[in-house]
């Protein structure tokens, strides 16, 4: 058995090449959260080869020839999910992003996957903040707040659903379907795609629906059963011989995973009021739901929880920015799990903060959110949510080796990461911005040429 110092140097190593892909590697004296059925290790060994987990436990042997890793008390955790993030469709917020459309065909069939940017700089900022693997989805109008601003309110009323001077625009009451990525930056990024039709409900809902909210559940009902008429009339559909349908023939065809309830709905919905609206809905419908945003969602968690409905939030959605969010409170997120929902946390700040996922779990354990439950939020919970929890999500045999060495609590925001693995490769510990620290932190050293006067 060789071992090898826990350092950079090591690391950098096992990132060189694919032989390392093949090699087995063993981490060591470590405190394991593995977010699944074993629970917490409090002292214990994770074995991986060929980018799958082969063994985690406490009393795992280290197989003979493998590296090995001693984490030294440290703790290893599943790779976090960066859950309704920007990662990878925005790089500058300012500069535009791939993540809505304006079409009149394209609504329901809009599909985040291919404009997916693997070489984004935001991936190794993500890295270091203990993420592996993002869910992004589609922006729906009016964003995922609350009440927009005036300006906002006038962009809606470009995608009204309902009739107008341009006619029907239903296609708006659908953002278009998310996909679950890893951050490992290779062109093969995605996971799983098609994992979700986006949807506005409460007041961006009623915007899009011609100002009210009744209005949209019309709307939404019309065209679920145009999708169901579809299904059943292709062929005179094809042949122009069927009656006008609101959607574009692409749009009936990607809610056709919806209205058969393999693929859920993430309806963005804030109030109370709209929560249960929504909860009626799909059961109306017999539709799978996903609950995002959900600020007040602590008032109707019995229900949600009756429901088998899981919730999307953010925990630091605690102030009352809108008439929709009047009851938003921090404790949301433990008083919802507590409740026996199965809630993820989702991404702040979109891209560029994604990496304070961990702090978001933090404060919800510091209000009331069970350490164990907090772990699953951005684990295996947005991993079960989303259908990859057979790949990833927790530290099991047989998934793929996304794990995170840290030196103590990913929780504490001190802890820092020592070592990223996806699919089993060490990832860089650097990103651009350290990069530049490093480079212009000698103020002393000569600049680079185009830094100097001539």
């Amino acid at each position: 058995m060789r071992r090898v110092l826990f350092s950079a140097c090591a690391l950098a190593a096992l990132a060189l090449g694919g032989a390392a892909q093949a090699e087995t590697i063993a981490v060591t004296n470590a405190r394991i959260l593995t977010a699944g059925p074993a629970g917490e290790i409090a002292t214990g060994t994770i074995v991986f080869k060929d980018g799958k987990i082969t063994a985690v436990g406490a009393n795992v042997p280290t197989p003979a020839g493998a590296k090995v890793i001693d984490a030294h008390g440290g703790v290893v955790a599943p790779g976090f999910f960066a859950t309704g993030s920007l990662l990878g469709a925005v790089e500058v917020g300012s500069l535009g992003n791939d993540l809505s459309v304006n079409n009149p065909a394209i609504g329901a069939s809009f599909d985040i996957q291919y404009g997916l940017n693997p070489e984004s700089g935001l991936f190794p900022v993500a890295r270091l903040g203990g993420l592996t693997s993002a869910v992004v989805l589609p922006l729906p109008v009016g964003g995922r707040g609350g009440e927009d601003s005036d300006e906002e309110d006038d962009n809606a009323s470009k995608y009204t659903a309902g009739p107008g001077g341009e006619g029907s625009k239903s296609h708006a009451l659908f953002a278009g379907t998310g996909a679950v990525i890893d951050l490992a930056g290779h062109e093969a990024l995605v996971t799983k795609a098609k994992v979700a039709m986006v949807a506005p409900f409460g007041q961006s809902g009623a915007r899009v629906a011609g100002g009210s909210r009744g209005a949209e559940f019309v709307a939404l009902k019309e065209a679920l059963a145009d999708v169901r008429d579809f299904m059943k009339n292709k062929a005179a559909y094809d042949r122009a011989a069927y009656r006008d349908l609101a959607l574009s023939r692409g749009d009936l065809e990607a809610l056709i995973p919806v209205v058969e309830g393999k693929m859920p709905l993430v309806a963005v919905v804030h109030r109370a009021s709209d929560i249960r609206q929504v909860l009626a809905f799909a059961r109306e419908e017999h539709i799978k739901v996903i609950l995002e945003g959900a600020q007040e969602g602590w008032v109707v968690a019995a229900e949600i929880a009756k429901a088998g409905v899981p919730v999307l939030l953010n925990p630091f959605d605690d102030r009352p920015e809108s008439y929709e969010e009047l009851a938003a409170t921090m404790d949301n997120a433990g008083r919802l799990s507590a409740a026996g929902v199965t809630v993820a946390f989702e991404s702040t700040g979109g891209s560029a903060r994604a990496r304070e996922t961990r702090y978001e779990a933090g404060s919800a354990v510091s209000h009331g959110m069970a350490y164990d439950a907090a772990v699953a939020a951005i684990t295996i919970n947005p991993a079960k949510i989303f259908g990859v929890a057979d790949r990833t999500g927790s530290l099991e045999p047989g998934k793929d080796a996304d794990l995170v060495i840290w030196t103590g609590d990913p929780f504490e925001p001190l802890s820092q990461p020592t070592a990223v693995f996806i699919h089993g490769q060490a990832q860089p510990m650097t990103s651009r911005q350290i990069e530049l620290r490093d480079r212009y932190k000698d103020l002393g050293r000569a600049l680079p040429p185009g830094y100097t006067h001539p």
